[in-house]
């Protein structure tokens, strides 16, 4: 049986816009990609290293993750450039996690992370990422550096504390220091931040993070610093399997697998837009991106690896060096499988410390100070939202941080709009014959009818601005509300019409609608504005039509008025 006739033609065609197709690999170019492909996998070795201890499943897991993830998301993931693996970012999220649940909880959490990743690629989530407004992703990134900076506090200064709160990780780890003073850990991390952060400055396209680990590996053994080691890493890649991990804890670990997918998600469509802005023509599929993520994140943990997403920092060498297609993040995952399987005896011994650095040099470059500033000069909305971000994400966690950051932000768009949203008095210019009888009509029009415009949208957030300013108008016959620039509507706002009309009428004050667009039409049905008005001819296409039955109500209305010594309608 073909799959057309197993399975239903739109999931089966959707799967198929899933899955990898010969065209992605035209725009290999070996002399391009083989050599971008080793300098990104020099550059990962120590941040894989790194990342692998900073999780607390070990170097090796981190290794394992940068290979194994690294070759799934190049050939399934929607980006020719992308490079994924261990990121400090998904280390902040697995630290908590394995406090509560252990090694094995982690990697059942990757496999369910890996599940929602793909259910996310088929139902087409990727293109939700362009509504995450900048200031939250520059928060959320400030965040994530400062804890990935406190996370290295231990490591850098020679003591062993255990926190599953990074604040307080960091203030046991200088107390520790301050009772003990580990003076060469701590030279050997600032020696290491040193080289990376000003070597980088002059001669950026070299692994310096590298050469830093290499010389700090090499002057504790010359010289016997005493400074702890990463320790042993497999020499192999483990035999696949499932992790040991009871049924009854899936519930438990079913909200750490969410924001995992979450953060994984969110880190990679980010990385793929960078590495869209860097390499000119390149536009990546994000729906692709995520079920490449999804396969990674279901293979890794297969292996001993922890949850992966796409790597900007890699990516961005990546690009740097020359990538043409996705061979080069499949050379990366090559270069760090050589190192385990050859090298491992020699990696064991890099100091901590000298990691330490790296990551901390790491978290200092994530910080991009000139977009940083431009927020918060900007608007104080801005500088708001990217502050309460970033505060939210050490304090907290990262999924509450970027759904903290949404809500903030939200608020504040939703106030600047509701500020757009006016209600203005009008003229009434109605061209007659006779220009004495002008005069007596706009006399009797500035009497007795009043037009208001409104303006932009009458949502929930505008709406009760709307009432009390329209519902104090007074000396009034006739109100014509003209509608035809509202730009959008919702229940609430139409609620408060309803409501407004209806304090009108009840005060002998004749309301007429004009220019009501089709788009709304039905909103002011259901909620009950039209039944509000005092007769369904009360309802114009244009406002000329709306002024010319106002003209002839006021008139009969001032008749009565006149004849009977009361108003009526």
């Amino acid at each position: 049986m073909t799959p057309t006739a197993e399975w239903p033609g739109s999931l089966w065609s959707r799967t198929r816009a899933l899955l990898p197709r010969r065209a992605d690999w035209t725009h290999a170019r070996p002399r391009r990609d083989l050599p971008a492909g080793v300098m990104v996998g020099l550059v990962a070795l120590p941040l894989a290293l790194g990342f692998g201890v900073s999780s607390g499943l070990g170097a090796g897991a981190g290794l394992v993750t940068a290979i194994v993830a690294g070759v799934l998301a190049a050939v399934f993931g929607g980006s020719r450039v992308q490079v994924s693996g261990p990121t400090g970012a998904m280390t902040v999220v697995l630290v908590p996690i394995i406090a509560t649940h252990g090694a094995d909880g982690v990697l059942v959490v990757g496999l369910l992370a890996g599940l929602i990743l793909l259910g996310l690629s088929f139902a087409g989530a990727g293109r939700f990422i362009r509504y995450v407004p900048v200031p939250v992703v520059e928060g959320f990134t400030i965040g994530i550096a400062i804890i990935i900076a406190l996370q290295q506090l231990p490591g850098a200064l020679g003591v062993d504390v255990q926190a599953e709160k990074v604040l307080v990780l960091a203030g046991r780890a200088v107390r520790a220091w301050a009772e003990d003073p580990a003076w060469a850990s701590a030279g050997v991390t600032l020696g290491v931040v040193a080289v990376i952060m000003a070597a980088g400055r002059y001669r950026p396209q070299l692994p310096w993070s590298l050469l830093a680990v290499v010389a700090a590996t090499v002057l504790d053994g010359v010289l016997d610093l005493g400074v702890a080691s990463i320790g042993a890493i497999p020499s192999g890649l483990p035999t696949p399997g499932l992790p040991d991990v009871d049924l009854g804890t899936l519930d438990a670990l079913l909200l750490p697998a969410i924001a995992v997918a979450a953060l994984a998600a969110l880190e990679s469509l980010l990385s793929a837009t960078v590495a869209d802005a860097m390499n000119v023509g390149q536009r990546h599929d994000p729906d692709r991106e995520l079920f490449g993520q999804g396969m990674a994140n279901l293979a890794a943990p297969l292996f001993g690896g922890i949850p992966a997403t796409a790597a900007i920092a890699r990516t961005a060498v990546n690009v740097r060096a020359g990538a043409a297609s996705r061979l080069s993040a499949v050379v990366h995952a090559g270069v760090l499988l050589a190192v385990v399987l050859v090298a491992s005896q020699w990696v064991e011994r890099i100091p901590l410390a000298a990691l330490a650095g790296v990551l901390i040099a790491t978290a200092i470059h994530m910080v991009r100070v000139s977009s940083v500033t431009a927020l918060l000069r900007s608007t104080r909305g801005d500088a708001a939202v990217l502050v309460i971000t970033a505060a939210a994400t050490v304090v907290a966690d990262l999924v509450t941080a970027v759904i903290v950051g949404l809500v903030v932000a939200g608020f504040i768009a939703l106030r600047q709009t509701a500020k757009a949203a006016r209600i203005d008095e009008v003229p009434l210019d109605m061209p007659t014959d006779s220009d004495d009888r002008v005069a007596e009509e706009h006399a009797l029009l500035d009497e007795h009818i009043v037009a208001y415009r409104l303006d932009g949208p009458l949502f929930f957030a505008a709406a009760h601005d709307f009432l009390l300013e329209l519902a104090g108008v007074s000396d009034t016959r006739v109100v014509i509300l003209r509608m035809s620039r509202i730009t959008t509507i919702d229940a609430t706002g139409a609620s408060v019409l309803a409501d407004t009309i209806t304090r009108l009428e009840n005060r002998g004050i004749t309301v007429l609608l004009s220019g009501v667009q089709p788009a709304h039409q039905d909103v002011l049905t259901h909620l009950g504005v039209y039944d509000r008005l005092a007769h369904e001819r009360h309802l114009f296409d244009t406002t000329p039509e709306a002024i010319v039955h106002a003209r002839i109500h006021a008139s009969r209305i001032s008749h009565d008025a006149g004849a009977s010594g009361s108003p009526t309608r």
